[in-house]
């Protein structure tokens, strides 16, 4: 191998070792409220969510990621990783956050899974079972919608837990 190429392998892990530090990189991989809100288009939902009532029970990767098995759940996670950068890096973030309907699937399971109990006579029942639990439990997640005053996230309020 020559020099030149010896140097330059150096330069660019030294640059992606800088990139992945300056970013945090690493905190992609978790599971911190705070990394998802990153995004300043995840405002309001971070917001919404503090306030809201799972706020002390729940994390986004816990409504919005699949819990099947590791291999699900951080393939799920890179793939909407790799959604949200692109969307980033293009600029091309919707003014409405919507979910995709693999989300709302993932979504309904993972209410299902934690409120098993509650709603097993609901599944069971003599009505159909074919709408999503936020058609009616709309505010229940990330609190009211359009209720919040402040349109960024400010840290001084809303501190790591």
């Amino acid at each position: 191998m020559s020099k030149i190429s010896i140097i330059a392998i150096a330069a660019a892990v030294l640059a992606l070792g800088y990139f992945a530090f300056v970013t945090d990189a690493a905190a992609y991989g978790g599971s911190a409220p705070e990394t998802c809100a990153n995004c300043h288009a995840m405002d309001s939902q971070y917001e919404n969510w503090y306030h809201g009532a799972h706020e002390n029970w729940a994390k986004c990767t816990d409504c919005h990621l699949p819990h099947e098995n590791f291999a699900v759940y951080y393939a799920e996670k890179g793939r909407q990783g790799m959604k949200d950068t692109y969307a980033f890096v293009t600029n091309n973030i919707p003014i409405a956050m919507r979910a995709n309907d693999k989300t709302k699937e993932i979504v309904q399971t993972n209410c299902i899974r934690c409120h098993e109990d509650s709603v097993q006579d609901i599944m069971m029942g003599e009505q159909p079972f074919d709408r999503y639990c936020w058609d009616c439990h709309r505010d229940t997640a990330h609190g009211l919608r359009g209720a919040s005053g402040v349109p960024f996230q400010d840290s001084t309020i809303y501190p790591t837990k």
